[in-house]
C-alpha cells in the first residue's frame, strides 16, 4: 500500500500583482486541473497571506517527485507556468523570476503530524 506524502510548499508574491494572481485561480483553465490530477496531486489548496505576500500549498500524493517530474512534462503546466511566472518572486529575494516552477516554491519540513 502507498504511503501517501503530505507536502507543503510556499512562495513569495509580487506584492503588485496578488489581485491578479487570485484572479487567475478563478478559472483555473480545465486541462490544467486535469493534469494535476493525472499526475497524482490530490487535496491541492493554496492559501495567501496577504500581508506579507505568501502563497502556502498543500497536496497529498504517493510520490511527489514523480508527481512533479510528470506535472513538468506535460504541455498544459509549461504554458501555466509561463502564464503565471510574473506573479511571484524567487525564494528570499524582492526580483522577479521569469520561472514560476520549481524556483519560486519552496518545500517545507513536516516535523508534526496528528492523524
Amino acid at each position: 500500500m502507498p504511503t501517501t506524502e503530505r507536502v507543503c510548499l510556499v512562495m513569495r508574491l509580487r506584492p503588485d500583482r496578488i489581485d491578479d494572481y487570485l484572479t487567475a485561480h478563478e478559472h483555473v483553465w480545465p486541462e490544467m486541473l486535469d493534469a494535476l490530477e493525472r499526475t497524482g496531486w490530490r487535496n491541492y489548496s493554496l492559501f495567501l497571506h496577504p500581508a506579507e505576500h505568501v502563497v502556502v500549498g498543500y497536496l497529498e500524493t504517493d510520490d511527489y517527485a514523480r508527481a512533479v517530474t510528470d506535472l513538468a512534462a506535460t504541455d498544459v503546466n509549461t504554458r501555466w507556468q509561463a502564464h503565471m511566472s510574473d506573479f511571484f518572486l524567487p525564494p528570499d529575494t524582492d526580483t522577479p523570476t521569469p520561472d514560476a516552477a520549481p524556483t519560486t516554491a519552496l518545500r517545507l519540513d513536516e516535523y508534526f503530524h496528528l492523524d
